[in-house]
This record gives C-alpha cells, structure tokens and sequence, in this order.
C-alpha cells in the first residue's frame, strides 16, 4: 500500500491492485481469500492445457517482438514455440502434439501477417514486451504486465495476446478492465496519449479493437477504485478478526467452479459443478 495526501490533507491509502487481483475479487471473495491472503497459501489445482498453450504462444512471440523486423520470420517463430512447447495438463502426447502443431501455425501467420519487414498488417514500433506498469489512477495503484505495447503514429497502443476459445469481439475489448487499466497506467508511465486497446486472437486471427475516451476510461478507473476499496476493506477486516473470514470473504458458486484451481478447498464449489478436465478450454 502506497500513501498521498486525502481531501483533508491526511495521508490516504493507495491500494495496490493488478487486474487479476480485481477480477478475483470480483468473481469469488472465497477465491479471493484463499489465492491472495491465506498464508500459507493453499495447495492449488494442476497445470492446465489452455494455460500451458497460452504462455507458449506469449514467449514465443515475446522473443520474436525482440528482434528488428528483418530478422522475424515464420519459420523462426515456429522454432520458438518448439523451444517453450510443454506437455503439461494435456490429455496425452496424441493431443499435445495436435495443438503443437497448431501452436506453431498459428504463431507463423501471425508474425507473417503483423510482424515481419512487410506485413500487410505491420504491428508499428514495439516499445514493451511484457512490460511491467505501475502507476498511481486515483485511489489505487494500477500494475501488470502487458503483452505487448506498440507505437503507432506517435500513440501508444496495448495489445493483449489470447489463445481461448472464444473469439473476442469490440464489445469484450471496450469492456476489458485490464486493457483500460494499462492503457491509464501507460500514460502516467511512459507519458505518451494511449487510446486504442486490442484483443490479438491467435487461433481465429481476429484482431479486435476499442479506442478508449476519458469518459470510457474514467468508467474503467471508478470501478476499479470500488473494487478495491472494498477488498482492502475486507483485508482489513480479516486482519483484525480471523474468525470472520467465512462471513468477510463468501463463495460465489456457480459453472465456473468446475475450472476454479482452489475448488479443492471449497465445498460449494464442488458441489456446484463436477471438476473439468484439465484440457478443457482449449480453441477447437
């Protein structure tokens, strides 16, 4: 927790906060509790083939991005997901080996598409790689990682790797609280204009787009800020009263919990949904 000065001239808490830790919040406290306070933290739930596939295809292309566009290429975009390929939580070598090679063609048209000399899509200057923001946005402090940040035309444009099932639309990008909260935090830290905000679908090759406004984002930045007042709230709580941590962080049951990776602590969960199987959620 950060400090800066409140309305009356007493210090107020800035509360740390990264999309994941708000999404959390926000879907389950019981979720929340057990993954971010509990210590020591609870055993969670094994590897899972979506997960493994997505962070391939992020280090793949995060070594690609590294190096000037004449020397990206498919064929050595293909190399790196052979490098980073990891079998683990696929069903068997059979099914592994399937989206491997999927893997590999879906990294390839998309560096040939966005990332080489020529692209007929050319990505713009890449200026971050995984790059770590953090920065005051009203009451809270606004960090995480994101994939990629390209300039373009002198803005700053946040690109967002995804490799699901689902194939992302405008609405899921102008509703996206992680992009709106790098796009907040870019500006204080590289203090360049940021706008534009993007979901790269690798298995559908969809690029979808939002061009924030300040009205857009200050929506993004309140809910933000309620959110996490109310989890330190909570935080707080438990501190000063273990005993109600049933009461302060409740579960919310549902479909969800069937992927939920501390459902093994929480009986709600379990009987709200049988477990998936740990290759659930990979693209078709």
């Amino acid at each position: 927790m950060s400090m800066q000065l409140g309305l009356d001239g007493m210090p107020a808490r800035l509360v740390r906060v990264t999309p994941s830790r708000l999404a959390t919040w926000e879907d389950c406290r019981r979720r929340y509790r057990l993954t971010y306070l509990d210590r020591p933290a609870p055993p969670r739930g094994g590897p899972r083939a979506a997960s493994t596939l997505g962070a391939v295809v992020h280090n793949a292309l995060h070594a690609v991005f590294g190096e000037p566009p004449a020397r990206r290429s498919p064929a050595r975009a293909a190399a790196e997901v052979d490098r980073r390929w990891s079998d683990e939580g696929f069903r068997d070598d059979a099914q592994a080996a399937v989206y491997r090679e999927r893997a590999r063609g879906w990294v390839s048209d998309y560096v040939e598409r966005h990332a080489v000399a020529d692209a007929p899509e050319p990505a713009g200057e890449t200026v971050g790689r995984e790059r770590w923001l953090s920065a005051p946005v009203g009451t809270i402090v606004a960090e995480g990682r994101a994939d990629r940040l390209d300039d373009r035309d002198g803005e700053i444009v946040v690109v967002d790797y995804k490799t699901g099932r689902r194939v992302p639309d405008r609405d899921d990008v102008a509703r996206a609280p992680a992009l709106a909260l790098y796009a907040l935090a870019v500006r204080r830290v590289l203090r360049r204009p940021c706008r534009r905000v993007e979901l790269h679908h690798l298995p559908s090759g969809t690029v979808a787009a939002a061009d924030h406004d300040e009205d857009t984002l200050a929506a993004h930045r309140a809910r933000a800020e309620a959110s996490a007042a109310g989890l330190a709230e909570a935080a707080d709580a438990l501190e000063a009263a273990p005993g109600r941590a049933e009461a302060l962080f409740p579960p919310a049951p549902g479909p969800r919990c069937a992927a939920c990776d501390v459902r093994r602590h929480c009986p709600e969960g379990r009987a709200a949904a049988p477990p998936d199987a740990a290759w659930a959620g990979l693209a078709p």
